[in-house]
Order: C-alpha cells, then sequence, then structure tokens
C-alpha cells in the first residue's frame, strides 16, 4: 500500500486499530474476564506489531536517507567528473587545435620548399643545358681554330714556299740585271706596290740616254703581270702570256729591248 508522507504511521494501520476498539466495544455483554483478556491480547499484538513497523519504518527511512545521501554524492561527483572531463576535453581540443594548425604551417611550408626546390632544379637544368651547349660551341669552335691553324700552316708553308722561289726568282734577275746593265744598258729599280721597274738605255743612237721601260710585279696567281710602259708598247700583253707560259724570263726581256729597238727605227 501507498504511504503518505516521511516520519508518519501508516494510514492503513491506523483504521484497523479503530475498528479493532469499535468491535470490542459491541461484545460489551460478554464476560468481563474474557474482555480484558481479549483486549490485553490484541492491545500487545498491536503494540508489537506497530513497534514492528516503527523499525521497518525507521530502517527503511534510514536506507533512503542514506541512499538519497548517495545519490546526491554520485551525483556531486558525476557532475565533478563532468566538469573536470569536459575542462580536459576542451584543453585537448585546443591542443589538437593548435596541432592542426602547426600540422597546415608545416605542410604550406614544405609546400614552399617543394616550390623553391622545383625552381631550383628547373634553373639547374637550364644552366646543365646551356653549359651542354656553351660546350658543343666550345668544341665547334676549337675545331674550327684547329682547320684555320692547319690552314694557316698550309698557306704558311706555301707562303713560305712561294717567298723562296721569289727569293730565287730575284737573285736570278739581280745576276741578269747585273749582265743585262753591263751588256744591254738595263737597270732594275723597286718602287711603290712591290713593283720591279725595268729601264732600257742605249736603244735610241743620237740619244743614248733616253730611257725605255715598264713595270712588272707578281699578281695573287704568282704569275708575271707587266704594266706601264713608256713608251707604250702594243705587244706588251703578247709578251705577258708567252712569258707565263715558258716562264723564259731572259727571252721576254730580249723580246721586250727588241720591241722598243723597233719603235725607235721605225
Amino acid at each position: 500500500e501507498s504511504w503518505r508522507g516521511c516520519g508518519s504511521r501508516p494510514r492503513r494501520l491506523t483504521v484497523g486499530w479503530r475498528r479493532l476498539r469499535c468491535c470490542v466495544g459491541q461484545g460489551a455483554g460478554l464476560r468481563p474476564a474474557l474482555e480484558a483478556l481479549s483486549y490485553k491480547m490484541v492491545e500487545d499484538e498491536l503494540a508489537l506489531f506497530d513497534k514492528s513497523i516503527n523499525e521497518f519504518w525507521n530502517k527503511f527511512k534510514s536506507t533512503v536517507s542514506d541512499t538519497s545521501c548517495q545519490m546526491v554524492g554520485l551525483r556531486d561527483t558525476y557532475k565533478d567528473s563532468i566538469k573536470a572531463f569536459a575542462e580536459k576535453l576542451s584543453v585537448k581540443l585546443k591542443e589538437e587545435e593548435r596541432m592542426v594548425e602547426m600540422f597546415l604551417e608545416y605542410q604550406n611550408q614544405i609546400c614552399r620548399q617543394n616550390k623553391l626546390i622545383q625552381e631550383k632544379k628547373d634553373n639547374l637544368l637550364k644552366l646543365i643545358a646551356e653549359v651542354k651547349g656553351k660546350k658543343q660551341e666550345l668544341e665547334a669552335l676549337t675545331a674550327n681554330i684547329q682547320d684555320l691553324k692547319e690552314e694557316y700552316a698550309r698557306k704558311k708553308e706555301t707562303i713560305s714556299s712561294a717567298n723562296k722561289a721569289n727569293e730565287e726568282r730575284l737573285k736570278r734577275l739581280q745576276k741578269s740585271a747585273v749582265v743585262y746593265k753591263d751588256r744591254l744598258g738595263l737597270e732594275i729599280r723597286k718602287i711603290y706596290g712591290d713593283k720591279l721597274q725595268f729601264i732600257f738605255t742605249n736603244i735610241d743612237p743620237k740619244h743614248p740616254e733616253s730611257p725605255f721601260m715598264f713595270s712588272l710585279c707578281l699578281n695573287e696567281a704568282r704569275d708575271y703581270e707587266v704594266s706601264d710602259s713608256a713608251p707604250h708598247l702594243e705587244c706588251l700583253e703578247e709578251f705577258q702570256e708567252n712569258v707565263r707560259k715558258t716562264n723564259n724570263f731572259s727571252a721576254f726581256l730580249a723580246n721586250v729591248r727588241k720591241a722598243f729597238t723597233a719603235m725607235v727605227y721605225n
């Protein structure tokens, strides 16, 4: 049965007690001894029952009170635990947020470093390509220089050979000049432009000292080239072609002198 209020006797027990008194009052016509005994027994039973109920009630109330205190304590402990856990969780979340921020910052730094490394790698590859290109250019330039050196050596040898030939020709001309000067009245002079000027005298009997002259040089093909004749000889070009073919310079000089002599007598 349900109870009303804490610390009071149960309502049903009180009602039973009143009904029992009423029944005892109605049996007043019985004998007084039986009535007194029955009444005393009922009183004792009720007292024992009331005592048991009170003990049970006190024990139950104490238990409920202890349980309530324990529940309150557990509730406070739970609240404290929840609060401490919330604080720890908040600290943990803040630490994790800092860790995430640090991770993102490190990730950005790594991205920047990777970008710089890639740029340096690209620059290095460009430098390597440029070095390879310069190396190829250097090799080509070295080969060209070697070819030029070889060509220069060949030309130098050719020039040296030509100079030797010219020296030999000059020696022969000098010897011939001496002979021609003594016998034919021929004088040879070196003039501007690396030319030799040949001057004949003793051609005109009336004027033995009158000069008859022409100039001679070697062209780029190392052939004789005659010019500047005075007086002018029409057959000088023919004599030039003959001396180039025969290389007989003495016959050439003789033919030129004969042409000047024929001009005087004609």
